[in-house]
């Protein structure tokens, strides 16, 4: 994040702005966006079976002989140094195979940090792994233990005694303000944005809020703990690991042991959630090491706590957004700077800004982050980083001053919907959030909306509608790679490093390699979950899904070409060229003169070849760096509040979302939904309580640590615009994290409608409503 990445990146945007579309990737929509077959079916997913069968092995399920286990111990103090560290009653236990401390774990260096400019470094955290005495963060990991079995090393590990000398510690948001730095960059945009005097602005506005919103630290909680198993065969290793990072981590965990790349296979067919979480933490580089030392394989799979201790989460905020406006509505100053945590050692902003930088037009703005200094376990990315609840901020604001205004929040939100970005004045590939809240405001009911608070009841309960904007940036990360390989049966395989981590990527990939081979979907099979196969960058930022999608177009391309080679002069395609053809009804064939074909299994079967495969990645992701390309949702709740208990109770939500072609509608409802139950949580109950006394997280399990269940969750109906984005592969742009971002501040708004209780500092518990 520094001053030359942002003038790099902005001399690039000047670039792009001259060069004409039809040069760059997107610049003709692409033609499977007219030419559909499999794509946009309701396609079961295709790892359901093996899931539901159990045959679906993850990290933590794979069999090995002589497989051991792993226990880790980690620091109850959050500054300072072991002074004595006695494992012999530890060593001595049953079972007990060894001890690993910072005394005997092997020489290892840090792994780079997570970087937009480098997307092979995938590290969170540049603390030394157990390779000195010193303590930075309470739950750090201390030592190891690996035994015969878990039970074994769960008690040895709680055998061993450790004394710490304690430093002081930054542990106090408020204390550390005073030196919270400026970054010059939030990922690839500029992070200090000021257009005209928007303090001056704001005075001037006949309308205006100015308000502080605060949002706590939450924790990852997915199904799937993290776990590894590793084992060593000489000098190679064979990681199966939880992770969202295949390939990246492979490169990275080699560089860290001193092995070549292709020493080091990491296996993820399937992980049980990421969302951010799923990346390179101490628990594997532990792990590979003891599994060294003990010389056979190991497995170590965090408990709920140790996750807590050690995997990052959501930073904790406090925004400050106020707005001002004319008499019409129209917005003269838009302010939205705050505070969050991200320790120097830690790589992961919590980008709250980025959202409000595209969603609204406005004369003035002035935005900007600081980041404070905390003795934490560096934060990471969790499901619309900085979107989730910057768009609570936001969209709380414009909610007050619709009211203070006495319009309509939807009619305040679409008055100020720039037909350009805001701040870049690039212009947008496909902008549809205008027909998404109409759509939605329709379907929702919202004509039944009473505008005063309060005013609707049913015995104690207060019942209230609010709405509220979500943004995410599309992304299309470089460096996809993809194997297609066609068969003389006329069947293909997909193959590919990138994860299933529960969204259907397998099967979306397989809709769209059936259409743009022209082949029939059962003739599909896809490979995914290894480091050994065609490189992938990591699943973050909604990108996967068009990332692949751009490779997969790529290798298509390149397989034309081979086919017509392989075809020859005896051919009816012969003479063709690869931008004169297209593959399709399970041949290539003429664009020109579609009579003009011959079939895969004619030209095979001709060359002898039981197969051909082609290697291929995807184009530079230019396109985001011309157009502004986002996906937007409006987002509609319906609750009712007790006058009693002050209890929530949410009745309805409804997302209207303009995600470009959906693929999937069985595969992207459920997408949609489970980001939306993500943000009820964001709303009511999930919150990491921290002790700034000590550095500690209090409520590391689900016991303390509230996630909506089932009774918690209301119907949730999902509707889209379908609109395809002519500038990305297929006309698709991300929909994992769009679903929460938005959902916080539709319940709150609605909050305000039933009760007139304004809550700015989530979750809105009870106690704030009594």
């Amino acid at each position: 994040m520094s001053k030359t990445q942002n003038a790099i990146i902005s001399s690039v945007r000047t670039v792009m702005g001259w060069v004409p579309a039809q040069w760059l990737p997107g610049g003709t929509p692409d033609p499977l966006i007219e030419r559909r077959a499999a794509i946009g079916r309701q396609a079961s997913r295709l790892d359901g079976p093996l899931k539901v069968a159990g045959e679906a092995r993850f990290a933590a399920e794979v069999a090995m002989e002589r497989l051991c286990y792993a226990a880790l111990v980690h620091s109850p103090v959050t500054r300072g140094r072991i002074t004595r560290l006695e494992t012999s009653a530890a060593e001595a236990a049953p079972g007990v195979i060894l001890v690993m401390t910072h005394r005997t774990m092997p020489r290892v260096g840090t792994v780079p940090l997570i970087s937009i400019t480098d997307l092979s470094a995938v590290g969170n955290s540049s603390i030394p792994v157990m390779q000195d005495p010193e303590i930075r963060y309470n739950g750090q990991v201390v030592a190891a233990v690996v035994a015969e079995t878990q039970e074994q090393a769960d008690h040895a590990a709680s055998l061993i005694a450790i004394d710490y000398a304690i430093d002081a510690a930054r542990t106090r948001f408020e204390d550390a303000k005073p030196d919270a730095r400026t970054p010059a960059s939030l990922l690839m945009d500029k992070n200090h944005v000021s257009i005209g005097n928007a303090e001056r602005e704001l005075k001037r506005a006949p309308n205006r809020v100015d308000n502080v919103y605060r949002t706590p630290a939450q924790n990852h909680n997915a199904i799937e703990l993290h776990a590894v198993t590793a084992a060593w065969d000489g000098d190679s290793l064979v990681l199966h690991d939880a992770t969202q990072m295949i390939a990246p981590s492979a490169t990275a965990l080699a560089k860290l042991f001193g092995l070549k790349r292709e020493q080091v296979r990491v296996l993820s067919p399937f992980v049980g959630g990421g969302f951010g979480g799923k990346g390179l933490w101490d628990h594997q580089i532990v792990a590979i090491a003891a599994a060294r030392l003990a010389g056979r394989p190991l497995r170590l799979m965090l408990s709920r706590e140790g996750v807590y201790r050690m995997i990052g989460g959501r930073s904790p905020s406090e925004q400050r957004v106020a707005i001002g406006a004319e008499g019409d509505g129209k917005f003269t100053a838009l302010l939205h700077t705050g505070y969050s945590v991200m320790p120097s050692y830690g790589a992961c902003p919590e980008q709250y800004t980025l959202g409000t930088r595209s969603l609204y037009g406005s004369g003035s703005f002035e935005i900007m982050q600081r980041h404070l200094e905390l003795d934490i376990v560096p934060n990471t990315f969790m499901r619309a980083p900085g979107e989730a609840i910057g768009s609570f901020a936001v969209e709380s604001a414009i909610d007050e001053l619709a009211h203070a205004m006495g319009v309509d929040p939807i009619a305040l939100r679409l008055r100020n919907l720039p037909e350009r970005h805001p701040i870049s004045g690039a212009p947008f590939s496909q902008h549809a959030l205008g027909q998404a809240y109409a759509e939605g405001a329709e379907r929702f009911g919202w004509d039944r909306r009473h505008a005063e608070p309060g005013t609707v009841r049913e015995g104690e309960w207060r019942i209230g509608m609010g709405c509220a904007t979500g943004s995410f940036p599309y992304a299309r990360m470089p460096g996809a790679n993809v194997r297609i390989t066609l068969r003389g049966d006329g069947t293909a395989v997909i193959a590919c490093s990138a994860q299933e981590m529960g969204m259907g990527t397998a099967t979306v990939q397989a809709q769209h390699a059936a259409d743009r081979l022209g082949l029939p979907l059962e003739a599909i099979s896809v490979e995914l979950g290894d480091s050994a196969l065609p490189a992938a960058p990591m699943a973050g930022g909604s990108s996967q899904t068009a990332s692949i999608a751009g490779a997969i177009a790529a290798a298509a391309t390149k397989l034309a070409g081979e086919l017509l080679r392989l075809a020859g002069n005896d051919s009816p395609i012969a003479g063709l060229r690869a931008g004169e053809v297209q593959l399709v009804d399970e041949g290539i064939a003429s664009i020109a003169d579609p009579a003009r074909r011959e079939s895969y299994r004619s030209i095979l079967a001709r060359a002898a070849r039981e197969a051909i495969a082609v290697t291929a990645a995807g184009s530079a992701p230019l396109e985001f760096l011309k157009f502004a390309m986002h996906s937007s949702s409006a987002i509609f709740c319906e609750l009712r509040v007790s006058a009693v208990t002050g209890e929530v109770r949410v009745d309805r939500l409804l997302g209207s979302f303009d995600c470009g072609t959906i693929l999937n509608p069985k595969t992207a409802a459920s997408q949609f939904r489970g980001g939306m139950i993500m943000g009820l949580g964001l709303a009511l109950m999930e919150e990491t309580l921290f002790d700034e006394r000590s550095g500690r997280i209090m409520n590391p399990s689900l016991a303390d640590y509230h996630i909506p269940a089932h009774l918690d969750v209301p119907e949730i109906d999902v509707i889209w615009t379908g609109i395809p984005d002519p500038r990305s592969p297929l006309g698709a742009r991300g929909i994992g994290e769009i679903g929460i971002t938005g959902v916080a501040a539709a319940v709150a708004n609605a909050v305000f409608n039933a009760t007139g209780k304004r809550i700015r500092d989530l979750p809105i518990t009870l106690d704030k409503l009594l």
